[in-house]
Formats: C-alpha cells, sequence, structure tokens
C-alpha cells in the first residue's frame, strides 16, 4: 500500500471513530457527527449538526486534506487533536501540516511547515 493509500485509510479510521463516539455533549442525540470522506479529491471531513441550546449547530469539527503527500489538518475542534491520533497510527510528524496555523507560526510547532 503506498503512503497516500495508507494515510486514506488512517484518517477515515479515525474520523469514522470519531462519529462513533460522538463528539457532542447535548443531551438526547441533539447534536449528530457525520464523517465523510472524499477520496478522489483527498478530503476528509467531521461535520457537526443538530440544535444545543435553541441554536443551530452546524460547524466542521475537523477538516483534513492530503496535499503534497502530507495530511493537512485544516481545521480541528477536537478535544485533544487528531494530530496525537495520526502520531499514535504511526503518522511522522514530518508528514503532519497544522494548517489552522497561520504559515509563519507553523515552524513553531512540532510538525511540517508545509
Amino acid at each position: 500500500m503506498d503512503k497516500l493509500s495508507h494515510y486514506r485509510t488512517v484518517i477515515k479510521r479515525l474520523l469514522a471513530e470519531y462519529e462513533r463516539l460522538g463528539g457532542s455533549t447535548a443531551p438526547d442525540d441533539l447534536v449528530v457527527d457525520h464523517a465523510m470522506f472524499d477520496d478522489e479529491h483527498n478530503r476528509y471531513i467531521l461535520l457537526r449538526t443538530g440544535w444545543w441550546e435553541e441554536k443551530r449547530v452546524n460547524a466542521a469539527a475537523l477538516y483534513l486534506r492530503l496535499h503534497n503527500d502530507k495530511i493537512y489538518i485544516e481545521e480541528d475542534w477536537t478535544e485533544d487533536g487528531i494530530a496525537a491520533d495520526l502520531l499514535e497510527a504511526g503518522v511522522p510528524r514530518e508528514d503532519i501540516v497544522l494548517a489552522f496555523h497561520p504559515p509563519e507560526m507553523r515552524q513553531y510547532t512540532e510538525f511540517a511547515v508545509a
């Protein structure tokens, strides 16, 4: 299995697990997570939808994409961060970009700058 195929598999497994566990603290399952996979364009999202305290919830809890043989984390509203799960799954730090940080700040992270 080539590197990108492996990364697709890891990302989809992690997002499916996040979806299964549900990231919401809303009572009565009023907020639901939906894992969505776009292998053709290498985009992966965990969308959170529903209602919380009479307000509409419709936001990306996680958004990852594969670009230049790396995993770009574009959005991450999880408690511990999906980067830790990627590392635990064997993805090297140099293949993870915390793209939610401005490019000039990425050099101060433990991960790839681009």
